[in-house]
């Protein structure tokens, strides 16, 4: 849902000094952000205006993380019943016909299978915690197979490729931080992140398939590290496995509560329907349904699902949102940070200037100025991205057309380097070949197609 300090969960493993390559790219994003705010502005005249909103930005920036505090307990509280109603067990076993077809040279029953398939099924939930210490496993355990120590394999590509396209169910990080600005159509990102984060998966795992075969990227022209041992644990992997693997009994009574209240509003939404696509567009019908009954059809139906499956839904919700509590809070250095930076770029007059350089290049494929810093701090830091989403839906408007955009954009992608620098760290791969130029080919793609899916939803 959110990376907090590009830690993504990852616990002690990703804290390694190894693994933070991709800190000294955010840092020196940081220092040209204010250096260049304080250079134009010293020839604009601008000065007076970037100090006033550099303090400006920081007070915004608490401010933000306050008002999250409401949105991240509702959604990680629902999504922890998810998770207690064993829903990602589900989904794993949903997910293994496909995973064995994809990952034809794992073993169906080999451990780095189930691990990814485990890995997946949380990142589709938006379980970062649970995702990343099954990530890690299952890159130890691909590993294993490798002949090559040292030089990604084929499996281990497709695998932080799918991981990167950030293939998720629900963007509900991105809604959160949509309705704290006060949007109006907090959920309507919902469809076009889906459409987006999808086109991006599918075009990563040809990427994939496609370079794999190249001789530019065959594993015999790396040279391979000597092997090691790999006795590395990976915190949090056993409780993520037990809430995975977990099996829970439905109950008869609460079955059908859920089928009378869905049926219900099964009714109920087939009626409005009839009335309004009568009378207005089917994409701006499918946009109100998505705008005022999401959320709420959304969080009812998690509710009935807990009920059917016996869990406390009231516990579990009360679990969840105090981690939500706990998220918020932690993300403030980071918003400071980076909405301060921002904040005096913008009023230096610096970002005008970048903005017209790089506008004809945007519209070449339909990415407005104004969205083109998502594009490229985004595959950086997830935290990063937040703060650029959050600036841009304040300058121009959660529901404008750029906002929309944003959003969708952070909604439906993953911070690629970082997720590489963890993984690829965990089990000293240096030869990452053909992995890096699938991820950012499919993150382009990714962004292009978000910025097309809004211009139809909502120009």
């Amino acid at each position: 849902m959110f990376e907090i300090g590009d830690s993504s969960g990852a616990n002690a493993v990703a804290r390694a000094p190894r693994f933070t390559y991709s800190r000294p790219v955010l840092n020196w994003v940081f220092l040209f952000l204010v250096v260049s705010a304080v250079v134009t502005a010293a020839f604009n005249g601008t000065m007076p205006a970037v100090s006033t909103r550099g303090m400006e930005s920081a007070k915004a920036a608490v401010d933000l993380a306050l008002g999250l505090i409401g949105q991240m307990a509702l959604w990680l509280g629902f999504m922890r019943v998810l998770q207690d109603g064993g829903l990602m067990s589900g989904i794993a076993r949903a997910l293994r016909p496909v995973m064995t077809r994809l990952f034809r040279d794992v073993p169906a029953d080999h451990p780095a299978m189930g691990a990814m398939i485990l890995n997946l099924s949380a990142n589709i939930l938006g379980l970062a915690n649970a995702a990343t210490p099954f990530g890690l496993k299952a890159m130890r355990e691909l590993d294993r197979l490798n002949a090559r120590p040292g030089v990604a394999t084929n499996a281990m590509a497709l695998f932080l490729t799918i991981n990167t396209a950030g293939l998720a169910v629900l963007p509900l990080g991105a809604v959160a931080v949509r309705a704290t600005l006060g949007s109006h159509d907090a959920a309507g990102i919902m469809i076009p992140s889906l459409l987006s984060t999808m086109t991006t998966t599918i075009v990563g795992v040809i990427m994939v398939k496609l370079l794999e075969r190249r001789a530019a990227f065959a594993p015999e022209r790396y040279p391979a590290a000597e092997a090691q041992e790999r006795t590395a644990e990976v915190k949090g992997l056993d409780t993520a496995e037990k809430l995975a693997s977990q099996t829970i009994g439905s109950s008869r009574a609460g079955l059908a509560v859920v089928a009378a209240v869905l049926l219900a509003i099964g009714v109920g939404l087939a009626t409005t329907l009839a009335a309004e696509v009568r009378a207005k567009p089917a994409v701006e019908v499918l946009r109100g349904i998505t705008s005022g009954w999401l959320l709420p059809v959304l969080m009812v139906s998690i509710a009935l699902f807990g009920l059917a499956r016996r869990v406390k839904v009231y516990e579990s919700f009360i679990a969840g949102a105090k981690e939500g509590f706990q998220v918020a809070v932690t993300i403030i250095p980071f918003l400071v940070a980076i909405l301060v930076a921002i904040g005096m770029f913008r009023a230096s007059g610096a970002m005008d200037v970048l903005v017209r350089v790089l506008s004809p290049a945007g519209r070449l494929v339909g990415i407005p100025g104004e969205a083109l810093p998502m594009v490229f701090i985004k595959p950086l830091s997830g935290s990063g991205a937040l703060a650029v989403m959050t600036e841009t839906m304040k300058t121009h408007g959660p529901d404008s057309l750029v906002g929309y955009m944003v959003s969708t954009m952070n909604g439906s992608s993953e911070t690629t380097f970082y997720v590489l620098a963890v993984y690829f760290g965990s089990v000293g791969v240096r030869a990452t070949r053909h992995t890096l130029a699938a991820c950012l080919t499919a993150d382009a793609t990714g962004f292009v197609v978000a910025a097309w899916v809004c211009r139809l939803f909502f120009a």
